[in-house]
């Protein structure tokens, strides 16, 4: 009896151990298994926290630049205010600048078709003045034009004896051709200008080469008054010695007298005046 109640015993401890170890492997699955989900759930609450971090820097990023984008944009106002400012003046700074360029150049025609003018003149003298002179040695008389005046030069062995004041008459041929071309051009005046060389000259009341080359010059202008009518007021006698010489080496050069022939500054300006008016320009 006594051992079939140890056995019942027995029987019934290792039951009882039986149940436990089961319960505690269930009890540890399940432990193991809120591990594995609280493992889980602590990895996705990192990546959660980082993307909250990632995205309050990119929000921080996006604010910045918004800002910086709304000064921007407001400076650009402002530049194409300035903009708008400074174009619409460079706009009438470049209208004024083109029309003071249409002004000068205006004037610049102007002065071109006066000046052509008054070469056209200078060519109708030159040519009338070959035309009469023509026939004598074009070493003894030189007609020229520089700078708009016609210059005629005449080599005192034609119009004077050596050291002399007093015309030839082949100087009273040759003055009588100047004349006939001088009176046909009222609206001209002249200078007579005497030139000697450089060899000091005194004789009788001459007291040097300034009065021998004044007093050929007024020996000219006296006979082309008095000989051939030419109006006195348009005509100046002017000595000039030795002082505007042509040439360094052949001293005969510089014996001479020359005619200085322009038109009245006044008539000049005229032209000027009449171009002002002229149509062809003015259009």
């Amino acid at each position: 009896m006594k051992k079939i109640i140890l056995g019942c015993l027995g029987i019934t401890l290792l039951l009882s151990s039986c149940v436990s170890q089961k319960k505690y492997a269930e009890l540890e699955t399940k432990q193991k298994e809120t591990q594995d989900l609280l493992n889980s759930a602590t990895v996705k609450l990192n990546d959660c926290l980082e993307e909250k971090a990632s995205a309050t820097s990119r929000l921080q990023t996006l604010e910045d630049q918004n800002a910086f984008l709304k000064a921007n944009n407001q400076e650009l106002i402002n530049n194409m205010g300035n903009l708008t400012t400074l174009t619409t003046k460079g706009a009438e700074n470049l209208e004024k600048s083109l029309e003071s360029l249409q002004e000068k150049d205006l004037t610049i025609r102007k002065l071109q078709d006066a000046i052509t003018r008054r070469d056209s003149v200078n060519l109708s003298l030159v040519q009338s003045l070959k035309g009469v002179l023509g026939n004598l040695d074009d070493q003894d008389i030189e007609i020229s034009v520089e700078k708009g005046v016609v210059f005629v030069s005449i080599s005192d062995k034609l119009l004077f004896s050596s050291g002399s004041y007093n015309l030839t008459s082949r100087a009273k041929e040759i003055l009588g051709k100047v004349a006939q071309v001088v009176n046909n051009k009222p609206d001209f005046e002249f200078m007579v200008e005497g030139h000697t060389d450089d060899v000091p000259y005194r004789k009788g009341v001459l007291l040097d080469n300034w009065d021998l080359s004044t007093k050929r010059a007024t020996a000219v202008v006296r006979v082309l008054q008095n000989d051939y009518s030419v109006d006195p007021k348009r005509m100046t006698a002017a000595g000039r010695a030795e002082y505007v010489p042509v040439s360094t080496t052949e001293k005969s050069k510089n014996r001479r007298t020359r005619i200085v022939v322009l038109p009245k500054i006044d008539q000049f300006y005229n032209m000027i005046e009449e171009g002002m008016k002229d149509p062809a320009i003015n259009n």
